[in-house]
């Protein structure tokens, strides 16, 4: 039995060394061929290589980039366009206010002065009754009204006249209050007119602003679209000779005098 298994062991101990070193001879032709012709262990299509681009690559993307570059550029500028016209129209619609509060101011100046000398000639005398007060209560009543529909007092002024407030005496002679109403009529329209003048100049400097981005946007679309343009390249044309150059030549002759 011993012989048996000693007999066994040295037979297979060779068999066994023998496949063993076959594969090791096995895998060190596979590594030898692997490390000599590395381009053969990835695909073609492995991430891990760089991609270098052509140069034809490079100039489509560029030319993509300057594109959408020109396009962006052109959007904006046309909606500066559009912008700096809604302003412009902003500040003419802000003149001609101007223009309309100073008519209104002028207008009530020269109302104003026609009462101008009344302060110095004395009151008209009439009977300091009770009827006589309500109907200079209702003489102001009606006038300043009258002021308020016509777009001259505000409404807090009519209350003001109502309420017998800021001045308000409804004791006064017609006259005297006349006076009054049109000094205040006077200085409404001024602080009219010089609210309407900010909101001019205020819209002016805006559409000034605006207009300068629309003109800048606009040499900057136009830039942008040029560099879009293929260089022109001339055509080399041969220059013609003899006859033909004196063909081509323009004929220019002096006018007569006379």
């Amino acid at each position: 039995m011993e012989k048996t298994v000693l007999y066994q062991f040295l037979v297979d101990v060779p068999q066994a060394a023998a496949i063993w070193s076959g594969l090791l001879v096995l895998a060190l032709v596979v590594l030898t061929v692997l490390v000599a012709r590395p381009e053969r262990d990835r695909p073609e299509d492995d991430p891990a290589l760089p991609v270098v681009p052509t140069d034809r690559e490079l100039a489509a993307a560029e030319a993509a980039d300057l594109r959408r570059y020109a396009e962006e550029v052109a959007v904006a500028a046309a909606g500066a366009a559009q912008t700096a016209h809604r302003r412009r129209d902003e500040w003419l619609a802000a003149h001609a206010d101007l223009e309309r509060t100073w008519a209104a101011y002028d207008e009530a100046e020269v109302a104003a002065r026609r009462f101008a000398g009344a302060g110095s000639l004395p009151t008209p005398r009439t009977p300091r009754t009770p009827a006589e007060y309500a109907a200079r209560e209702r003489h102001l009543h009606r006038a300043a009204t009258a002021a308020h529909w016509r777009g001259e007092l505000t409404l807090r002024q009519l209350g003001e006249v109502f309420g017998h407030r800021n001045g308000w005496d409804p004791r006064l002679h017609p006259v005297e209050q006349e006076v009054r109403l049109a000094r205040v009529v006077r200085d409404t329209r001024l602080a009219d007119y010089r609210a309407a003048q900010e909101r001019e100049r205020s819209a002016w400097r805006t559409a000034e602003l605006a207009a300068e981005a629309a003109r800048t946007l606009a040499a900057e679309a136009y830039a942008a679209a040029a560099r879009l343009r293929p260089a022109l390249v001339p055509a080399a044309v041969a220059a013609p000779s003899g006859s033909g150059r004196r063909a081509l030549a323009p004929r220019w002759r002096p006018a007569r005098v006379g």
